[in-house]
Formats: C-alpha cells, sequence, structure tokens
C-alpha cells in the first residue's frame, strides 16, 4: 500500500484556508481596514467589515473552504462576535502546521501537542477573567448608583493585585475597588451623556464621567466603536427605566430590532420606542388615515400569499383540481375571501412574518388596511403580548380571539421633529402601550456603509449580552493572547521527557507516544507563533506601526514577562498602566493611563477552539491512500518520492 504524504509535499487543504483567511487579515482589531465588495450582476458596491460578510463573498467551492464556511457561520450563529479572530487564526495556524510538516513532523504529534497546548492556555488566562459582580445587574435603578465591584479569577494574579488597590473579604474573595469601570460611583445622569464618550478614554478626567454600570461596560466592549454606542446607550436608558417599573433588570436582546434608513446623517441614529420600519410610498396615504386611532392588529406567521404552504405541509396524493383557468380565478377567490375576512373582522393592521402578495397589498391600500411584511419573530411575539393578538399562519384560522387591540402607526420622525422620506421607502413607527420593543434606527448618507453600521451595531449588542451571561470579561488590549503566547513559549522550553505509560494509553502505541514527546517544543513553537502573528497584526492595525516595530515591541513584553516570574501579575500590571502593546504613536497614546479594553471570555476561547478543529480535521484528512497492483507502478515512477510505502 502507497499513501502519499500530501500534508508534507503540498497540502492542498491548508493552502487553500491560508489563502481564504489572508483575505481578512484587516479585519482584525479595534481599528480595521474595510473592504469594498462588488457585486458584478449589479456593479454595486458595499463596505465591510466582517468576516461573515467577507465569507459571503469568496468563492468557496473547494471543500476546505466549505468547512471554513460552516465553521464562521456556526461562530456567528452563537455569539455574533468573535469571526475575525477565527478566521485570522485559522490562516495562521494553517501557515504554522505547514512548517512543522516540512521538518517531517507526524500528524499525530501535530493533532496532540496542539490541542493539549490551547488546552493549557485556556486554562491559563483564566487569571485574566474579571467577573462582574451581581450589583452590576441587580441594583440598576440608577446607573451611577450601582455599587458594582469586579474581581480576578484565580489565585495566581494576587501578587500584583494586592499592590493595586484591592481588599480582601471574607472567603478570601478579592475584589477589586479601585477600578475606574465598576467602583462605587455617586449619582449619574445617564441619559444626559448620550454623544459623550470620555469615560471610554481613561484618561485624568475620567473620574467626572457620569456613565457608569451597563453602559461604562458596553463601552469598554466597543473597542472605540463610537457610531454604534449612540443608539445602544438610549436602548439601555429605556430598558433600565422599564426595569424600574416592571421589577426586570435583565438586558433583553430580543427585545431590539433595526431599521436602516440610508439617506440621512449619522447623527440621526437613535433608538426608537416601538417598531420602525420602511413601507412603500402609497402606504403614505394609509398611514395618515390610521393615525391618531387604536388599530385592530392581526399577526401572520408565515406569507400571505395563496400558494402558501406551512414547512411539514404535505398536500394530498392522486387528487386533479380542474378549472377553466386556474390561476386567475383561484387567486382571485383567493383575494376576496382573504379581504372579506379582514374587513369582517375589522383588521386595519396586519404584520406579516413573510412575503405578501402584491394584489393583496393593493386591495388592502384601497381599504385603508395597513400590511408590513418581512416582520421578525420577536416583533410579532412583542405585540401580541401587549395587544392579545394570537399569531395564525392561515386566514383561515381566523377568529375574534386571534385579533388584538390597541396598536397605533405613525409616520416616523427625526430628532429634530421632520418626517423622513426616503423616495421609495418611507419609515413609519408602529407601537402599542406597554410595548418592549426597540428600534435602533441607523442612518447614513453613505448607502454601501448601511450593512457595515449594522453589523458593527450588532457585534456591539451581543458582545453585551454575553458577557452579562458570563458573568466575566477578559482584560482585552492583546492581553489574553500575550500570556498564551507567554505560556506557550514556556512550556516549548521545558525539557524533554521521557513517554510515560499514561501517554502511551492515550496513543495506543509506544511509538507515537515518543513521536509526541520528541516534537514537542517544534509544534508548541507552531502553536505559539500563530498567538505572535495575532498580536503583530493587531498592533499593526491599530497603531500604524511597522512589523519590525510591533515584533520588537511584543518581545520586550515577553523578556519582561518571563524576568518578572509571573506573567500573568506582569501583565495585569502593565494592563492596569495602559501600557500593553502600545508604541506612543497610535490613535489611542496621549490620554493618560490609555485605553482600556474588554473581550468576552466564551466566544474569544470558542473561537480559538473553532479555528484549531477546522484546521486539525483538514490536517487529517487531506491525504491519499493507494492500494492494488498500482504500487508497484509507481514505485518506478518519478513521483514516488512523494508517497510512503507501506
Amino acid at each position: 500500500m502507497a499513501f502519499r504524504d500530501v500534508n508534507a509535499r503540498r497540502h492542498i487543504g491548508l493552502q487553500q484556508l491560508s489563502s481564504l483567511a489572508l483575505a481578512g487579515r484587516t479585519l482584525l482589531g479595534p481599528v480595521k481596514s474595510c473592504k469594498f465588495i462588488v457585486d458584478e450582476s449589479t456593479n454595486q458596491s458595499t463596505l465591510i467589515c466582517s468576516a461573515v460578510r467577507l465569507i459571503e463573498s469568496l468563492d468557496l467551492t473547494s471543500a476546505a473552504g466549505q468547512l471554513l464556511n460552516e465553521t464562521i457561520h456556526a461562530q456567528n450563529k452563537e455569539f455574533k462576535t468573535g469571526m475575525s479572530t477565527l478566521l485570522f487564526l485559522v490562516g495562521a495556524w494553517s501557515n504554522a502546521i505547514m512548517e512543522c510538516l516540512q521538518q517531517n513532523v507526524p500528524v499525530s504529534a501535530i493533532v496532540s501537542v496542539m490541542s493539549e497546548g490551547l488546552n493549557s492556555c485556556c486554562e491559563e488566562v483564566q487569571c485574566l477573567q474579571i467577573s462582574i459582580h451581581d450589583h452590576l445587574v441587580l441594583p440598576l435603578a440608577g446607573f451611577g448608583s450601582v455599587a458594582s465591584l469586579v474581581k480576578p479569577v484565580g489565585d495566581r494574579s494576587t501578587s500584583v493585585i494586592s499592590r493595586s488597590g484591592v481588599t480582601t473579604s471574607s472567603g478570601n474573595k478579592q475584589k477589586l475597588t479601585h477600578s475606574r469601570y465598576f467602583s462605587t460611583l455617586g449619582k449619574s445622569h445617564f441619559s444626559s451623556q448620550q454623544g459623550n464618550f470620555q469615560g471610554y478614554l481613561l484618561g485624568p478626567s475620567a473620574d467626572s464621567c457620569e456613565c457608569h454600570g451597563l453602559g461604562h461596560l458596553a463601552m469598554a466592549l466597543s473597542h472605540g466603536n463610537e457610531t454604534s454606542m449612540k443608539p445602544l446607550q438610549s436602548i439601555l436608558t429605556y430598558q433600565q427605566e422599564r426595569a424600574e417599573h416592571s421589577g426586570s433588570s435583565q438586558f433583553n436582546v430580543a427585545g431590539i430590532v433595526t431599521c436602516c434608513l440610508p439617506g440621512l446623517p449619522e447623527s440621526y441614529s437613535c433608538a426608537s420606542p416601538g417598531f420602525v420600519t420602511l413601507v412603500s410610498p402609497e402606504q403614505v396615504t394609509v398611514i395618515k388615515h390610521l393615525e391618531d386611532k387604536l388599530l385592530r392588529i392581526l399577526l401572520i406567521d408565515g406569507d400571505l400569499t395563496e400558494q402558501y404552504r406551512h414547512l411539514g405541509f404535505n398536500r394530498s396524493c392522486n387528487v386533479r383540481t380542474i378549472v377553466e383557468h386556474p390561476n386567475l380565478q383561484e387567486e382571485d377567490l383567493w383575494l376576496s375571501s382573504v379581504l372579506d375576512n379582514l374587513i369582517n373582522f375589522e383588521v386595519n393592521l396586519v404584520l406579516v412574518k413573510g412575503n405578501v402578495c402584491e394584489n393583496l397589498m393593493e386591495r388592502c391600500i384601497a381599504n385603508s388596511i395597513l400590511l408590513v411584511s418581512s416582520v421578525t419573530w420577536n416583533v410579532l411575539c412583542s405585540f401580541g403580548e401587549v395587544t392579545g393578538a394570537q399569531p395564525v399562519t392561515y386566514l383561515t384560522q381566523l377568529n375574534p380571539s386571534c385579533v388584538g387591540s390597541g396598536a397605533q402607526v405613525e409616520l416616523w420622525k427625526a430628532h429634530d421633529g421632520r418626517a423622513v422620506d426616503l423616495g421609495e421607502l418611507v419609515p413609519v413607527r408602529i407601537k402599542a402601550r406597554g410595548i418592549p420593543l426597540l428600534t435602533a434606527v441607523l442612518t447614513t448618507t453613505i448607502a454601501s456603509k448601511m450593512q457595515l453600521l449594522e453589523d458593527q451595531f450588532w457585534t456591539l449588542v451581543y458582545r453585551l449580552h454575553h458577557a452579562l451571561n458570563d458573568k466575566k470579561v477578559f482584560l482585552g488590549g492583546g492581553a489574553v493572547e500575550l500570556l498564551c503566547l507567554s505560556h506557550i513559549q514556556m512550556l516549548a522550553q521545558q525539557p524533554l521527557q521521557p513517554a510515560n505509560q499514561n501517554a502511551v494509553k492515550e496513543f495506543h502505541s509506544p511509538w507515537l507516544a515518543a513521536s509526541a514527546t520528541e516534537y514537542k517544543s517544534i509544534v508548541l513553537q507552531a502553536l505559539a507563533s500563530g498567538w505572535k502573528q495575532y498580536l503583530l497584526v493587531v498592533m499593526c492595525n491599530t497603531t500604524a506601526a511597522s512589523e519590525l516595530e510591533a515584533c520588537t515591541s511584543v518581545d520586550h513584553h515577553l523578556r519582561k514577562a518571563a524576568d518578572c516570574g509571573s506573567p500573568s501579575a506582569y501583565i495585569l500590571k502593565e494592563f492596569r498602566r495602559g501600557d500593553l502593546l502600545r508604541d506612543g504613536a497610535g490613535p489611542f497614546a496621549g490620554h493618560g493611563e490609555g485605553l482600556k479594553v474588554y473581550d468576552n471570555v466564551t466566544a474569544k476561547t470558542e473561537a480559538w477552539r473553532r479555528a484549531l478543529d477546522l484546521v486539525l480535521l483538514v490536517l487529517q484528512t487531506d491525504a491519499e491512500i493507494i492500494t492494488g497492483p498500482r504500487k508497484n507502478q509507481l514505485l518506478n515512477s518519478h513521483v514516488s518520492g512523494e508517497f510512503m510505502f507501506l
């Protein structure tokens, strides 16, 4: 049997992953370089700054490309953040593994040592987690009166924390008392601070900033994205006011939707109570007719078309319907039936989850009935809760108990009181008394930038959501990756140990166990190179430093961390000082203690694991085994060097 060692010679799968990941290099870090994606069919361009949008526009016909696409979308579906990190590490570790293969490192050793190394990193960086104290979530009666404390997780950070403002309470729990984010602060007027982002840059004046609590946590997680902070601040304020009356205190992501309004300056972006959406100009007459009225509302969970059937619907077998003019007659009968139902039940507002028949839309406009299509499920649920409406799939299910009441509709107006006419579409606001729904209205005069703004907003929303769910955050700004790099390099420098019995059992072979031990240093250095490349690119993207300058800075911190004896203590100290991975020339220079940034814990570590799992999967499957009489032909061929004969 001949085994083609594609991994060592020309590992196609890893090369494809590396090539695809290279396109997302500029998307890494807080200061990203956006990309224009051009639709060849329409010649329209869209500005993107997201790994998900990038992957959607790349040619992913290869098997490796499809796996990368599925991995990126899995991360996006679960976390809505961490995709750029995942994409970059896929490329960095693919290159690192190919270098290992060039040194004839066995695949089994690469897989086992890299997996071990990543698990060790995930345990090591726990000391850089900061717990969000329960007080951050529960006394939210005023953002500034939150007596929120944070505590580093893990005992390894004790030495430095004890010198920088930590009190030890009963049960040996350490609490950070000098945190500028979550220390006990005076009364604040959060709503008056919309547009004021001084608290994000922790300079000398940061103590006087009145924006604290959830708003301040969101700023730390925004990584400098001030555009998305303005509507999110308004949302947090509104949800806080509701919490004071209802007793609910959790940040409600399900109660947030977005509406994109191209053509208006970005300063018009805001949060609006209720549901803001776009309708056709022909419906403006209906909206003006319905203004200042309490409407009877109907919710449709599906398409409002004659041909629509719900998922799982099976048509009757062996049945044929024969009519003289099937399309015209069936549709006309259906249209008349639908309109009669709506009129009989006095419905004047219909929210539809899917599409709406154009002919039905015209008939409803003529009868002063407002139809709104493409409404998300959480919007339907919100209106159902406050109006009593019950969603139906077909209008044949309609009965008096399904129709709700108390909804209102009006043309959406900007903060200066002006109604907005975008030409082809008109923004409208649908509301009801007590509805918890909020719409982040995102505006820009650059149409191609609209998708970018929406993606950035949702990324920030979910960062805050996951931070509250995790009840902890990572120190950001490269602190976690620097500790990973330092930790792995330390492991790689440890003297080789003979394979023990546990290792032999794990690999089911003394040879495989010895192989993993022998090549451990090489593989760990390859894993570390991924972290180092990550840090270098983040620094280059953020501070505009050259790669050589960035490399010098990282090496300097690694030496200082090693000399300190406790890399985690050194990194905590440098993070607090604001000197971590800064060269003094970047956009965050000149702000005293520098920019404090936090990262999500679960989203980040899952991005690491998904990246490595994908690379190792491609590594182990990209090989060719040939059996049979063809083996003898290969022995005498010029490509025999590419095969291992077993």
